[in-house]
């Protein structure tokens, strides 16, 4: 074995590409096609990639937009001091690895300015379209079996299934064309009022490329590192992804099976409550009831005390349910929703009534239209 194969294959399997000097090439579109910088070329011998049989997420070359080159200063030194001593990685490799990343200003723009700001007739408009709704149709045709299956063994409806893939990225056809390694390190060392968090997320990226066997300069995703069919971020990877086909990889960027096994993991493991409702719209009268709306999201009253407060829900509902009451602005007033503990699991998948309750409306809208 040559001294060079046995670089590239301790290099593969710590997820950390050593080279003296890099070649850097960002990505093109994300589901909202911004733009990403363009390669930043320096003499270099050629990157390590993965074996054929791995998942290898190819990088499209797009316009370039601004980038500079990840500085290697004591807020860096001190997250690979930490991953040194609590993960063995090597300090120079992964020193390396970091130098490769970018700082991009596109994503510090997108980060600060989410759609989730939107008023709800607006953000509705995004996500429940003739087209999204007929791509759910087709996803679930073409997904049938796996659906199924997991909807019976975990509860999971398929129809909410589909529609968070829907939602995230169009049943696969907008996964984001960010590095995740770039997307990371510019969150993690470059945007201060999020960056415990990103931080975090980098760190189970890298060790999720050595989960994975997966080269970290290769994997795609969102402005904000979220990845494939379900945009999963690296911890949620980590934890919660699964490999439907049993053939040991948990592959969300190919494989549609592994995400739809992968989305219903997630509720099940925030709880999701087999066969129960997940919202229903709600009138009311007078404006007491505007002393129940705030930002938790957490059902926490009951019909009964909604109904005193001049609340009706539009369906039958026992009077002890536990519920949330939720507003949502239109052009003129509000739509008011009772959200139960199902609607409450689907904001820990995004942390936004707004979201949660698209989500829901698409499904439905999806169910209906099936018709096999």
């Amino acid at each position: 074995m040559t001294s060079n194969t046995r670089f590239q294959q301790r290099t593969f399997y710590l997820g950390i590409a050593i080279s003296a000097a890099l070649t850097i090439t960002s990505c093109s579109n994300s589901p909202e096609h911004e733009k990403t910088p363009a390669a930043v070329k320096k003499e270099s011998p050629k990157e390590i990639t993965p074996p054929p049989a791995q998942p290898i997420l190819k990088p499209i070359v797009s316009e370039p937009a601004a980038a500079t080159p990840l500085s290697i200063n004591e807020n860096t030194k001190n997250f690979i001091r930490k991953m040194v001593a609590l993960h063995h990685f090597n300090e120079q490799e992964l020193t390396q690895l970091l130098k490769s990343a970018v700082i991009k200003e596109d994503i510090l723009k997108r980060i600060a300015a989410p759609s989730e700001g939107l008023p709800w007739h607006k953000y509705r408009k995004i996500f429940l379209t003739d087209a999204r709704i007929e791509g759910g149709v087709k996803f679930w045709h073409e997904n049938l079996d796996a659906l199924n299956r997991v909807s019976q063994e975990t509860g999971v409806p398929a129809e909410i299934i589909v529609a968070i893939i829907g939602v995230e990225t169009g049943y696969g056809k907008n996964m984001g064309n960010h590095r995740v390694l770039d997307a990371l390190a510019t969150l993690a060392f470059a945007y201060p009022p999020r960056s415990a968090f990103f931080t975090g997320e980098l760190e189970q990226f890298l060790l999720l490329c050595q989960d994975e066997k997966l080269n970290p300069r290769d994997p795609l995703g969102s402005y904000a590192g979220a990845m494939g069919y379900p945009q999963f971020m690296p911890s949620s990877f980590r934890a919660l992804a699964k490999d439907f086909d049993h053939d040991t990889h948990r592959d969300i960027w190919h494989n549609p099976r592994d995400a739809i096994a992968s989305v219903a993991n997630y509720f099940v493991r925030n709880n999701w409550q087999r066969g129960q409702a997940i919202a229903v719209p709600a009138t009311a009268q007078g404006i007491e009831y505007k002393s129940m709306l705030n930002k938790n999201l957490k059902p926490e009253t009951t019909i009964e005390r909604l109904t005193k407060l001049g609340v009706t829900p539009t369906e039958t509902t026992p009077t002890n349910t536990i519920v949330k009451l939720l507003a949502f602005e239109q052009l003129e007033g509000e739509d008011l929703w009772l959200g139960f503990t199902n609607f409450y699991v689907i904001t820990r998948y995004n942390h936004s009534p707004l979201y949660a309750l698209a989500a829901y409306q698409l499904s439905q809208e999806i169910k209906q239209r099936k018709t096999f």
